[in-house]
Formats: C-alpha cells, structure tokens, sequence
C-alpha cells in the first residue's frame, strides 16, 4: 500500500506525517514526534498505557492507524499540565499517592485528565478500567482523582 500524508494537531501544533497509513498512532507519536510519554504495554489496546485524548475522546494509540488521525486535535500527556485539569490531576497524583511504578502512569494520567475534564464523579473507577496497574488495588488512583475533582470544582475549572 503507497504512503499517505497525514495532517493534524498534536498538542497545539500542526504536524504532518508521511507515512503507511496503517501504522499505528502510537508509533508516529513516539518515534517521529518524540513524544515518548505515550508507552507501549500491551500493543492490543487493553492496558491503556499509551492513552491520548482525540477530539475530545479517551483512545489508545496502540490501535488507531495514523490515518484515522487526519484532521484531528489530539493531545498527550507531554501537554496535560498546561491544562487546569491536568495539571490538578498531576498534583493530585503526586500528593496522594497515584503513582506507583511509573510504567502505566502517562496513560493513567491521561484518562484519569479526560474524567476530570467530563466531571465523571461517580464512575472514576468505570472510566478508568480501560488502564490497567499492575501495582495497586486503584485505591490511591481513585482518591488521586478525587481530589483532583474536589480541586477542580473549587477552582471552577473543568479544562
């Protein structure tokens, strides 16, 4: 299959690829764009470790082909913290302990930023099952994002 370009907005910057238009978004991002924050786990789309938020839509890299991409806004964790709720999301994380090994971290932090931004109170856990963490039961994820919510409401930020 011939090579296609593909254009669109990643982390507030225009990029185009070129490339097959079956590899994987995942791939692009890490090797092309450096955005290294994206990590490969499962390859399958089960574990979540490479989450990224596409037009406003919780996705795993691994599994979007490039060309799915065209003319999308898609935005990393390496962008997270210049969000309100990111950058509550990742100090909550680091206050309350969220963060264990740091293999499923990104990803966690990505979705985790993704509940935060739609106010999903009461389905923290449901929302975030899609990422998987092989180190904690999720107690101190679900508190991490909890306070990042309590935070946000006091703020009045949802973004």
């Amino acid at each position: 299959m011939a090579d296609i370009t593909t254009t669109f907005r990643v982390n507030g910057r225009e990029v185009t690829v070129t490339g097959p238009p079956f590899r994987r978004l995942l791939d692009v991002l890490r090797e092309e764009l450096r955005l290294t924050g994206s990590k490969e786990g499962c390859g399958e789309g089960e574990c979540g470790a490479c989450s990224a938020i596409m037009n406003g839509e919780l996705i795993n890299t691994c599994i979007v082909p490039v060309l799915q991409a065209e003319g999308a806004v898609i935005m990393t964790v390496e962008m997270l913290a210049d969000t309100p709720a990111g950058a509550a999301v990742q100090r909550a994380f680091l206050e309350h302990g969220g963060a264990q090994c740091g293999i499923c971290t990104p990803g966690m932090i990505v979705a985790a930023t993704w509940v935060a931004q739609h106010q999903f109170r009461g389905e923290i856990r449901e929302m975030l099952a899609g990422n998987l963490c092989r180190c904690t039961g999720y107690d101190l994820i679900v508190t991490s994002v909890e306070a990042a919510l309590n935070a946000l409401a006091k703020d009045g930020s949802r973004e």
